[in-house]
């Protein structure tokens, strides 16, 4: 029996070889019919000398397709394991495309898929600033390595900062975004949920999900989770971590304390950056709670590296009502009747 090993680049490139729920894998045993196991930052491959080799050359050129383009796709899987099935995609594909666009051929869009190992991200590449603010905002993002947003609701806070967050990812300037919520009820007690924890938290990040879907496909985003390059999780859950590589956003930051406002901050590693949004005036911390937000722009501000970026009312572009509603609610004369 022959046996070789594969060097592996630590545990996400292990991740990415053996795909969402050990799929590729799977399908190099069965097309191989060698015996791969993984022991630390290693693969060892067992089989006859022909099972063996071809199965390391499959696993090395997942390997190189990984090194240039970051990630490994299903498309990928097909095309070096059956090169007559992937030909068939392929042809599909440019017919299908020659339909939508009007071209006979359909090579512009086919060269332009290809090219491009993130097509699925040009949407949120294409968000661009509609305020004076908004821009003061993505300026401050792509020049700090912590930026501070404070601002009212539908001022684009939130909606930015992913968007920031995927063209990061696109460019290759992280390999990983985690988006981060405090799981603090809005003023009424819901009680004990149902389901596992997964669908406890679920009302907590429902809006950076929504962000993120108005941005991304469902297969997409389903591909990202599963591949552990989009992360969506309570701020509990992220005490002891340290997160290299990896564009960070907490969300609705003013519901944080102090402490966990630190704590959240404490997970920067090397090559990292953090979003951290949130509205004063939405506040739902137990009554003489210190607002974590409020202290760290106060504590963090003098800061080389450290933006603070206050949006307005007139920053407000989600429907034209948002923002006469805040106004309403800012005037103090509204309070009397």
């Amino acid at each position: 029996m022959a046996e070789a090993s594969i060097r592996l680049n630590g545990q996400d490139e292990a991740r990415a070889l053996f795909g969402p729920r050990d799929e590729f894998v799977r399908r190099v045993r069965t097309a191989t019919e060698a015996s791969i196991v993984l022991r630390g930052n290693e693969i060892r491959v067992f089989g006859t000398q022909s099972q063996v080799s071809d199965c390391c050359r499959i696993l090395s050129e997942w390997q190189g397709v990984l090194a240039n383009s970051g990630e490994l796709l299903q498309t990928d899987v097909i095309r070096s394991l059956n090169p007559d099935v992937s030909e068939i995609i392929t042809q599909r594909f440019v017919a299908e495309e020659s339909v939508r666009t009007g071209d006979p051929s359909g090579n512009s869009t086919f060269r332009e898929a290809s090219t491009n190992r993130r097509p699925e991200l040009a949407r949120a590449g294409s968000i661009q600033p509609k305020t004076n603010g908004q821009q003061r905002y993505m300026e401050a993002m792509q020049t700090n390595a912590l930026v501070f947003s404070e601002g009212p609701a539908g001022s684009g806070k939130t909606y930015l900062a992913v968007a920031m967050a995927l063209q990061a990812l696109q460019a290759e300037q992280v390999r990983k975004v985690v988006l981060v919520r405090p799981a603090v009820e809005a003023g009424e007690k819901l009680g004990f949920l149902p389901g596992d924890m997964q669908a406890k938290v679920n009302p907590y990040l429902r809006p950076l999900l929504d962000a993120i879907n108005d941005m991304l496909e469902f297969d997409q985003i389903r591909r990202y989770m599963s591949n552990d390059v989009i992360e969506v999780v309570p701020l509990a859950f992220m005490r002891g971590r340290t997160l290299n590589d990896t564009f960070m956003i907490l969300d609705e930051g003013q519901n944080t304390t102090i402490t966990q406002m630190k704590m959240f901050l404490t997970r920067m590693g090397v090559n990292s950056r953090i979003v951290v949004t949130g509205d004063a005036t939405q506040n739902d911390l137990a009554d003489g709670t210190r607002s974590g937000l409020q202290d760290g722009i106060e504590r963090l501000s003098e800061i080389d590296g450290v933006a603070i970026v206050r949006l307005t009312g007139k920053d407000i572009v989600r429907h034209h009502l948002v923002r006469e509603i805040v106004s309403a609610y800012d005037d103090e004369s509204s309070s009397s009747w």
